[in-house]
């Protein structure tokens, strides 16, 4: 019966658009991934070596090196930017194992999920904006200790934020990366036939006398880490090349590399575009270099502890690491809910001297002058967010499809590709692309920020859909090809109304990261493309608290209002379904 179903399937494709259209899917997602992201580093690697038409300079040579070499506070920049980010992924992913490895199998895990979970939606700079708060002199934290533990009855002079050795903004990209991690762990484990076999052998380890922690580095860690290395190496290339957090944390004499190149770039001598290409080919190879590290130290470890997984030890001082683990998990949940707090409180705060823990009176004014000024940023936030979400489900939907129509999964080929945006450092390609739209002459500002934002969200888009679109019952299929549906009809009203929920849920996520873009939006718009995003980060910089704040409840609370939305409509479509 399967056998006759399959070939009238195969008889009802032949000759059908929609399957021919399908089948190409998967090509134009690799053109749409390797051209952009190739060209753009073979466009930023020639101006980078004195070949730049746009600025009529067609001489190879090495001067924007030179330039480079000879700028103050190079080096500081290069290790600035090498340890941030080596430091805040290893800090995410080792708390990420210490909670997954307390909590495994018990219910407090899915406590802690949903409390970390919609931080996951924070844009990077709407997070930077609130930890700085809680860390600045006259922030949070200053308060609550003042004057009873402190003594200080005036604001006290502090280094933090902007503090020269980056440590701001390794605690801004560690607290925004752990949730991220550790829902990738969590949605690895919630794989059906994977979480019940490693489930199933952590409860034979138990039973072994193996402490819970212990049990699983030695059972489930070895299973889990293959397929979560993609995940912390997009973190990690993320992490040493971002712009936003250290441009709202980070020392500015001198920043980041990252944050260096992007002030060359836009700065008002056309000429330095040509140091800050030759300063992108030096943070791409930074990048390169940290993932290579990262990888020589997993093989090193592996071979280190090899003899451990093995040795038959039940325990590593277990207690001690379970109940510093309690700690160290309730202290970061708490630095996040206080640093939410203050972000609302300074939103709405009238006049609040210092060491006041809340302001002497609320009021609504801030987002009141707030909202006359940001309604075109909101605007350009919402339609570049929504044209570029769209299409970037559309796209996954047809390239899943075509899975089912092959019959077999995509290359692994493909499978890296979807996430070579995110391994790339942005900085590096972007600026090619900018070089590339100025060398075509091409002034359409709107839709090269909509195809660049199509970059990033479409990667998560297609890793947050195909668990669901691979998990379908195919008999389903089968039964309406074989009473004449053609495959689109199938496709249309048999497929998508069971990936309702899913479908959401990929929209919400891919609004919330095309909403919180910066550097694609600052830099292939030319500055001309007001978001809510490009708007708080100039804010961050210069204007006062409470409209920096303003700005960064908005950013946060349009990616929530999405998955609240993802939340609820499924549950009322399935509602009103069933009357």
């Amino acid at each position: 019966m399967n056998f006759i179903a399959k070939q009238m399937d195969i008889l009802h494709h032949k000759a059908d658009w929609f399957t021919h259209i399908v089948k190409l899917s998967p090509r134009f997602l690799l053109a749409l991934l390797i051209i952009p992201v190739l060209g753009g580093l073979i466009a930023v690697i020639l101006p980078a070596f004195g070949w730049a038409p746009a600025l009529n300079q067609y001489t190879i040579g090495l001067e924007g090196f030179r330039a480079l070499w000879q700028t103050p506070g190079l080096s500081t920049m290069m290790l600035l930017s090498v340890a941030t980010g080596l430091v805040s992924t290893l800090l995410a992913f080792v708390m990420t194992l210490l909670i997954l490895a307390a909590f495994f199998n018990t219910a407090w895990l899915d406590y802690i999920q949903r409390i970390l979970s919609p931080i996951l939606v924070i844009p990077h700079a709407a997070a930077a904006i609130a930890i700085g708060f809680i860390i600045a002199p006259s922030g949070m934290l200053s308060r609550l200790i003042s004057p009873w533990l402190s003594g200080w009855e005036l604001s006290p002079a502090g280094i933090f934020p902007h503090d020269p050795w980056g440590i701001s903004i390794i605690l801004g990209l560690t607290l925004k990366e752990l949730p991220f991690l550790l829902l990738m762990a969590l949605g690895i484990l919630a794989q059906p036939e994977f979480g019940k076999k490693l489930r199933e052998q952590h409860k034979v380890a138990l039973n072994l006398g193996y402490y819970p922690m212990t049990a699983f580095f030695k059972v489930i860690l070895p299973n889990l880490y293959p397929l979560l290395r993609l995940p912390i190496l997009a973190v990690l290339a993320y992490a040493s090349a971002s712009v936003e957090m250290p441009l709202i944390l980070g020392p500015n004499t001198p920043p980041t590399l990252a944050v260096a190149i992007m002030h060359w770039f836009n700065d008002v001598d056309l000429t330095l575009r040509i140091k800050a290409s030759a300063g992108a080919l030096l943070q791409l190879i930074l990048t390169g270099c940290i993932l290579v590290l990262w990888l020589a130290g997993e093989t090193a470890i592996k071979y280190s502890f090899r003899d451990k997984l093995t040795n038959g030890k039940r325990a590593y001082n277990s207690a001690f690491w379970q109940k510093t683990t309690y700690i160290l998990t309730i202290l970061v949940i708490s630095f996040i809910l206080l640093a939410l707090i203050g972000l609302i409180m300074w939103s709405v705060a009238g006049f609040w001297r210092f060491p006041s823990v809340i302001p002497e009176q609320f009021v609504l004014s801030h987002f009141q002058s707030a909202s006359v000024q940001m309604v075109n940023p909101l605007f350009n936030t919402l339609t570049i967010g929504i044209i570029s979400t769209i299409f970037s489900i559309l796209l996954t939907l047809l390239c899943l499809e075509s899975e089912q129509l092959n019959s077999k999964p995509i290359s692994n080929f493909t499978s890296l590709i979807i996430y070579l945006p995110l391994l790339v450092p942005s900085i590096a390609f972007l600026f090619g692309l900018v070089w590339l739209q100025q060398l075509a002459n091409n002034s359409s500002a709107y839709i090269s920020v909509v195809f660049s934002h199509v970059l990033f969200v479409l990667p998560y888009v297609f890793l947050s859909l195909a668990a669901s679109y691979r998990r379908l019952d195919r008999r389903f299929s089968h039964v309406a090809a074989s009473l004449g549906a053609k495959p689109f009809k199938v496709f249309l009203q048999i497929k998508l109304p069971q990936l309702f929920a899913p479908i959401l849920i990929a929209t919400a996520l891919g609004l919330a990261i095309s909403f919180g873009q910066y550097l694609p939006t600052l830099l292939v718009g030319g500055g001309r493309i007001a978001t809510i995003t490009t708007e708080a980060v100039t804010l961050a910089n210069g204007a006062s608290r409470r409209t920096s704040a303003v700005y960064a409840i908005i950013q946060m609370a349009l990616p929530l209002i999405g998955f609240i939305l993802a939340w609820l409509l499924p549950k009322l479509f399935y509602k009103s379904a069933h009357r």
